[in-house]
């Protein structure tokens, strides 16, 4: 019967062998992709695109006319919030308030200001309203999205 030292002995030289193996066969594919001529011009051409890729994600990212239209339909959408609040009716009040909060770069702090300017029931009303005006912001997008992406 085969002691147990021997056994780890046998396993520890069958790990060593399947190591050395491994080690060889990555050396013989390292050597075999560098030979490659086209290995290095696809490389290079590689290279060459990711600054390319970088700049024309940085122009898409910031579009100063797309911020300075966002900030005129936050205003907008305030002032006829406030308008509507002013003449008593709350519910359209709280859509366009939250049509604001939509388009508003910092929610949160526009809501802070709301608690304090805001009656606490139109407030009240304005929190509960939030989830709902989101769930028809993404279905309105969806619906644009799959607007532009019909061909007809």
């Amino acid at each position: 019967m085969p002691s147990v030292r021997s056994l780890l002995s046998l396993l520890a030289a069958a790990a060593a062998c399947g190591a050395f193996a491994f080690l060889g066969y990555c050396i013989y594919l390292d050597r075999k992709r560098r030979g490659d001529p086209a290995f290095k011009r696809r490389l290079r051409d590689k290279r060459r695109a990711e600054p390319q890729k970088a700049e024309e994600q940085g122009t898409q990212l910031w579009d100063p006319t797309k911020t300075k239209k966002l900030q005129e339909l936050f205003l907008q959408e305030v002032r006829m919030g406030e308008l509507w609040l002013s003449r008593g009716e709350h519910r359209m009040g709280i859509q366009h308030l939250g049509n604001a909060l939509l388009v508003c770069e910092q929610p949160r702090e526009l809501l802070k200001v709301f608690k304090h300017t805001l009656p606490p029931k139109v407030f009240e009303m304005l929190l509960h309203k939030i989830p709902l005006i989101c769930q028809q912001f993404e279905a309105d997008m969806n619906e644009q999205d799959c607007l532009e992406d019909d061909p007809d």
